[in-house]
């Protein structure tokens, strides 16, 4: 996986840690903003974070927002979904290189003409997607309610995007036919099974956990197939001490803090990482960043009246069924 070339190039990243913390809390209650911070950001963001979730935890989170301000630490996709959540409020996006490799595979133009050849058939929509996309969907789903997601949709048929891998990992637990788009998160599909059979040599005594957007090669190795969310509570009941995680490795950092008294191995750890496991989009955001979008407003996201009405309804429908885990 490419590493980004960033042109967003940030003052604030060369003040000292201590200076740019105090910023953002004096910032932040003079904006009254409140800071949604995904899993995968990097540990310094975490620290000045209002709530660290996954895509769903931080939809809910959204529209459960007094502050007239939100600062999303995450992709530009989750900003957009906030805005959709909240059209009253001020969503910041604090780096614009924030971006997602998954939701660059699908678009609009592409959709309307795949829905053209399935008429009548409903779409589920993986989170990870534009705005305009999600306008097309009639229900959103997040790697947490997948499954409850399919089988909310109406009929036998299902439309699934843009993750193909979604539809390995579910394909087999639901009595529907699922149709799948051909698009990939790059960072979970640089796991391999192989990656996944050397880290269990290595650690005969671990568990296997991995995120559904994995192939389905590692997924048929694993202890269990969770969203990042669902991980970090499949470690907290689990009674073992030594886990292998296959996920982008913000979770595996935050795991690592959460249980001090756990093991956690990357499946990565027997090459030389080459930014594989880390999602550059994820990592595009620094706490210089946080703290000149807390100063400037930088970068506002707007979406389009016509296109919000329509993806929060399917947004909302992925809220109201709730998660699977």
């Amino acid at each position: 996986m490419q590493k980004l070339v960033s042109a967003d190039l940030c003052k604030y990243d060369a003040r000292p840690h201590e200076e740019n913390i105090a910023a953002i809390k004096r910032f932040k209650e003079q904006e009254n903003a409140l800071l949604l911070c995904h899993t995968y950001q990097r540990p310094e963001v975490h620290e000045v974070a209002d709530f660290v979730g996954d895509s769903y935890g931080l939809s809910v989170q959204a529209t459960k927002a007094a502050q007239s301000t939100i600062v999303f630490c995450g992709v530009h996709f989750m900003a957009e979904t906030a805005k959709i959540l909240n059209p009253q409020k001020r969503v910041l996006l604090p780096s614009l290189d924030a971006g997602c490799g998954l939701a660059d595979a699908i678009d609009v133009e592409g959709v309307r003409a795949w829905k053209a050849r399935y008429p009548g058939l409903p779409m589920v929509l993986y989170i990870n997607s534009p705005a305009d996309v999600k306008a097309e969907a009639d229900i959103i789903c997040t790697s947490g309610n997948t499954l409850k997601a399919i089988e909310a949709a109406q009929g036998n048929r299902v439309l699934l995007a843009p993750d193909k891998n979604l539809y390995y990992s579910f394909a087999d637990k639901t009595s529907k036919e699922l149709i799948p788009w051909e698009g990939y998160c790059p960072v979970h599909k640089a796991v391999t099974g192989d990656m996944v059979e050397y880290a269990m040599a290595e650690h005969p005594s671990a568990l296997v956990v991995v995120h559904p957007e994995c192939n389905p090669d590692v997924t048929e190795l694993a202890d269990a197939v969770l969203s990042t969310s669902g991980m970090v509570e499949y470690v907290r009941e689990s009674a073992e001490r030594e886990f292998i995680i296959g996920t982008e490795l913000g979770l595996v950092q935050l795991l690592e803090r959460t249980f001090p008294d756990k093991e956690f191995y990357q499946v990565y750890d027997h090459k030389s990482c080459d930014e594989s496991c880390v999602c550059p989009y994820m990592k595009a955001i620094t706490l210089g960043k946080v703290r000149r979008s807390l100063e400037q407003g930088t970068h506002e996201i707007m979406v389009p009246e016509d296109i919000r009405v329509k993806a929060m309804t399917a947004l909302e429908r992925m809220i109201a069924i709730g998660r699977d885990r």
